[in-house]
């Protein structure tokens, strides 16, 4: 029996890292409507941090600016 994750299992974790991440941008945007970027952006990187998310500096620049003026974003693909 082997100890390497199989496809499936890779599938179920990335299902649960974008449903972790959903979550972290629902509830940031949920608190932070019209907060300043910068902290919206430092609340979404925390939640990701917590929730084993990895998000590149440019996408949470742009989910932080879209919080920021609009009160919602779409959240990131999690590959």
């Amino acid at each position: 029996m082997s100890d390497q994750p199989t496809e499936n299992d890779t599938d179920d974790i990335t299902d649960a890292q974008q449903q972790a991440a959903d979550h972290v941008v629902e509830r940031v945007a949920s608190w932070d409507e019209g907060a300043q970027p910068a902290t919206v952006r430092e609340d979404l990187q925390e939640g990701m941090d917590q929730a084993d998310v990895p998000v590149q500096d440019s996408e949470l620049d742009r989910m932080a600016e879209e919080i920021h003026d609009h009160g919602s974003t779409e959240s990131p693909e999690v590959e």
